[in-house]
């Protein structure tokens, strides 16, 4: 690591001597004293992603756009740092991980839709089972390092903010449509005006899809959500001595998915990747959500403002999917039983439909959970100067209140013919009865002053949480509280940072910064948080159009907590557990150049990013669970990519565009370990090309087009839950943009 951050020092050194001969240009940084951040924004344009003091990344509508995407993995994986295994090849549940947090279920890292949490329960189960439609997003925001020190509880890796559709400043409708292979269709609209004193939108987004995957009995494999919000706003006439505005949103959304975590043993794989066996023909998950937000917001003076933001969001879900496959009375989890078929024939033979058995051998759990979480946040920003120096001041307050409710049960099925029927039908309530909370404060005060070229980031967050967790018993399925079990934790966290930018003219700036990583732990009376001390240095540059970013980053884990979940082949109990010491440390490269800047009427933009991310263990220890198991001083950590890279190009005229993108995920090991890695804990490299296209026939109606993996490519995403799970194969879709 030390060799990686002194050659990344040198580099800034040379940009530097090189840097002063450059031409200087107007100081576009200068208008930063005039930027002051909208609440539900964590930067609201590329330019102040740009000027950061940590690393920052800002996605726009029109690149949401570009491919078409209902599958955020494919957005999300075009920026450096972001590590990303996939599961369904839709990106109905993703998992990310930020410089090298654990990826999953994104449960590491800190989600947002409009600057509230958004996972079900982000602090007492923050596995996130649910995640916003990304096609109906107007920017997504990447925070990283120490310049994502305002958003947490999760600090270590980062945060990644969602900003849906605002309110038009005057009429406007928009409607895209797109559909292709495998039946998949995604149709969006939404419509809102603005007058002096009220203002509304409405949006709806439907995607669905067959599926690509092939189920044994030829039930379908697909999906089918639907997604509607609603927002209206009140507000002071624009020249009131207090401008003030009051905006209420609305958001439902509904999930049917014929989704398993039943994958494909190596053979199995081998000869037919999109096969799904017999025994997860009735797995399907059925969800809804709902959240309320209601912001006010008070512009005192153009230097003075205050927001403040109550919110409430609740989640349910049953995923109703096979857990466990029964013969002669001995039980098998199917992770087990993927990773094993050898050792348990008899099982297999049941489970992929090659044997009939009358008793009811297939053990489906009802995974039935309500979730919510609430909260009031408020952050004040007051921004003024004392002589040439620019200070900004932001103060932050949220109170939070989350809760996960497990009420579960398992049916028995038995299988005929490759068909499967319901034998017993269990109780609600007998296999997890349980409900967990959490109550948390969390604050931050946030200071940038900015002399010169110099621009100075400290701050703090403090976060105190109570978690609890009370357990009725498989007995107890009224909750009357005879088997009561109960425990408790608290966390009381003061979680510094401080980043810097100097800029040494329009074409080179350099920033750093350090700052504490933090994660709350479970409510097991004494369980430590996961602590980190986090580094990162870089530069951005611009040279006669050719720009770009080099960052390094270090995270010294002095407690890295895993979680034992279905998702990673574990019990599903969500327990935490202490992993120990781990070093991570990497680099995130971003370059830039329009081939075609001289000509008037083409441009050629290209974009590449490259991510280098080295993990390593520094104790011993054993957990038995998922993708730990047993762990030695110098493993890596499992699901993270050592290479990954992105290459875009885009071919803009006046009318028509032409877009693609190269992805590359390098292999990574499915278990913690070193050296070569063992063919049955492997996922093999992979590279993806997308191709899309547009082509504006009026001034308000578009045609498009857009292609998944052009070069039909078969690859491997993972082998958790259970089982080879396959990416998506070759999919061409077309559609149309309509506007006025």
């Amino acid at each position: 690591m030390r060799k990686l951050m002194l050659s990344l020092l040198g580099f800034l050194v040379v940009s530097f001597a090189y840097s002063q001969d450059l031409a200087p240009e107007k100081d576009s940084i200068n208008q930063l004293e005039g930027v002051t951040i909208v609440a539900n924004k964590l930067l609201g344009s590329k330019f102040e992603a740009k000027n950061r003091t940590g690393s920052a990344f800002f996605i726009s509508s029109k690149e949401i756009q570009k491919f078409n995407y209902i599958d955020v993995n494919n957005l999300l994986g075009q920026v450096p740092g972001v590590n990303i295994y996939q599961e369904e090849g839709f990106g109905l549940r993703p998992n990310i991980s930020l410089r090298g947090t654990s990826p999953e279920r994104s449960s590491k890292i800190t989600l947002m839709e409009d600057g509230v949490l958004i996972a079900p329960a982000p602090y007492s189960a923050p596995a996130a089972y649910y995640f916003p439609t990304i096609s109906r997003m107007q920017n997504v925001e990447i925070l990283k390092g120490s310049s994502q020190i305002q958003y947490g509880p999760f600090t270590t890796g980062g945060a990644v903010n969602f900003v849906s559709t605002e309110i038009p400043d005057q009429f406007n409708l928009n409607m895209r449509a797109q559909y292709g292979s495998y039946d998949t269709s995604n149709f969006y609209t939404n419509i809102g005006n603005s007058h002096d004193n009220f203002a509304y939108m409405l949006e709806y987004n439907n995607s669905q899809s067959d599926g690509f995957k092939k189920l044994d009995n030829r039930s379908e494999t697909g999906f089918d959500i639907n997604d509607f919000v609603g927002k209206l706003r009140v507000n002071t006439n624009s020249d009131a001595k207090v401008y003030q505005s009051l905006e209420f949103k609305f958001q439902y959304s509904d999930e049917l998915s014929n989704e398993t975590y039943l994958g494909l043993t190596q053979n199995d794989y081998n000869k037919t990747p999109f096969r799904r066996y017999a025994g997860s023909q009735k797995d399907n998950m059925d969800n809804e959500h709902t959240q309320f937000m209601l912001t006010h917001t008070a512009k005192f003076t153009n230097f003075l403002r205050l927001t403040t933001t109550a919110y409430r969001n609740n989640f349910k879900r049953n995923w109703y999917k096979l857990d466990k496959v029964k013969f002669n009375d001995n039980s098998v989890k199917i992770s087990k039983l993927l990773s094993n078929p050898n050792q348990y024939p008899d099982h297999f033979s049941i489970i992929n439909g090659s044997q009939s058995i009358n008793e009811g051998a297939l053990i489906i759990k009802n995974n039935n959970r309500e979730y919510y979480s609430q909260g009031i946040q408020t952050k004040f920003d007051y921004h003024f100067y004392t002589g040439d120096i620019y200070h900004d001041v932001e103060i932050g307050l949220r109170y939070h209140q989350d809760e996960i409710d497990r009420f579960q049960w398992v049916d028995d099925y038995n299988m005929i013919n490759g068909n499967m029927n319901l034998v017993y039908a269990g109780v609600p309530g007998t296999e997890s009865n349980r409900i967990q909370d959490a109550e948390a404060l969390a604050s931050y005060v946030f200071y940038k002053l900015k002399l010169g070229d110099l621009t100075l980031n400290p701050g703090i967050r403090y976060e105190t949480i109570k978690l609890t967790r009370s357990n009725y018993g498989k007995d107890d399925v009224d909750r009357t509280g005879i088997d009561l079990s109960y425990r408790e934790n608290t966390y009381n966290e003061f979680i510094p940072g401080l980043g810097a930018n100097y800029k040494f003219n329009n074409q080179l700036s350099v920033f750093g910064g350090v700052h504490k990583g933090f994660a709350p732990g479970g409510s097991s009376p004494g369980e430590e948080a996961e602590q980190s001390i986090n580094y990162e240095i870089g530069t951005r540059f611009n040279y006669k159009g050719l720009s770009g970013e080099v960052v390094g980053f270090f995270n010294d884990y002095s407690n890295l907590l895993g979680s034992d979940l279905n998702a990673t082949g574990g019990t599903g109990s969500l327990e935490q557990f202490n992993a120990g010491e781990v070093n991570v440390a990497g680099v995130e490269f971003l370059l830039g150049y329009n081939l075609l800047s001289s000509s008037k009427s083409i441009d050629l933009p290209i974009n590449f990013a490259y991510t280098y991310t080295d993990t390593e263990f520094q104790n011993n220890f054993e957990s038995g669970i998922g993708t730990w198991g047993e762990v030695f001083e110098g493993d890596e950590m499992p699901y993270i990519s050592k290479h990954q890279f992105n290459l875009g190009a885009s071919l803009i005229a006046q009318r028509f565009q032409i877009n693609t993108n190269l992805r590359y995920r390098g292999e990574f090991r499915t278990q913690a370990g070193s050296g070569s890695i063992s063919n049955n804990e492997k996922v093999g490299s992979n590279l993806v090309v997308d191709l899309s296209g547009e082509y504006q026939l009026t001034d308000n109606f578009s045609l498009t087009a857009n292609i998944i993996n052009l070069l039909d490519n078969e690859y491997e995403v993972a082998r958790v839950p259970a089982g080879l799970r396959p990416g998506h194969p070759f999919g061409i879709y077309g559609g149309f943009k309509f506007n006025l």
